[in-house]
């Protein structure tokens, strides 16, 4: 079985990896929790804009306690700065980049995603929750959506399932899921295990994932 890691070790090793999905010149959106640490291992040779759905075009590194700017914050309601040529909008315009396939990427969160790609990730029934945001714009507008998340819930239930149990963001929209066992695309034949991470087996990532993988010849 793979090395048991911290919570804190599994964000990172998943967010490590997703930053490898980001090119140079891309336009990006993080979404909420996990996926905005990924901006902390964005290699600093690569020219990436970032963007938040509240209005900002260029988001820098997480503020120093000496540089917080309280009323400079992105989507998560988490204070930012500003990366050198930021752009400020209102929040139609914002949604106007993304309806208007602009971002080259999205990396959002995920509670569930089927092996067609439908995604769930705004609420568990019974929780009180705020809506479901952006998400639903984004994983329409966005060229391409990763979707990263634990292998499997507290329970030790797959995550990546035949059909999702939760309330859908988005029907077929995810591309590729990453999560710290794996990384699966999905396609037209279903969902191809692309790369076993972390010291884990394929064995182990087949039986802990509920949907048929498909096997890709790249992997022994």
């Amino acid at each position: 079985m793979g090395k048991q890691l911290t919570k804190a070790e599994v964000r990172e090793s998943i967010a490590r990896r997703a930053a490898k999905e980001i090119k140079s010149g891309f336009y990006v959106n993080l979404g909420i929790g996990m996926p905005t640490l990924v901006a902390n291992y964005i290699e600093p040779n690569k020219k990436v804009i970032l963007h938040s759905e509240n209005g900002l075009l260029g988001i820098g590194p997480y503020p120093t306690e000496e540089n917080v700017d309280p009323e400079l914050i992105n989507a998560g309601k988490e204070t930012v700065t500003e990366a050198i040529g930021a752009s400020y909008f209102d929040s139609a315009e914002s949604f106007a980049m993304i309806r208007g396939a602009h971002l080259d990427l999205a990396i959002l969160g995920g509670m569930e995603v089927s092996e067609k790609g439908d995604l769930a990730n705004w609420m568990i029934p019974g929780k009180m929750i705020k809506g479901m945001g952006g998400a639903m714009d984004l994983v329409h507008g966005a060229s391409k959506v990763v979707v990263i998340m634990e292998h499997v819930s507290k329970k030790g239930e797959s995550k990546i399932r035949k059909e999702c149990t939760l309330p859908l963001t988005g029907k077929g929209v995810v591309d590729r899921i990453i999560t710290e066992r794996a990384v699966m695309d999905v396609t037209d034949q279903g969902v191809v295990l692309i790369e076993v991470l972390n010291g884990w087996t394929k064995e182990e990532v087949i039986k802990g994932t509920d949907a048929n993988l498909i096997i890709s010849e790249t992997i022994a």
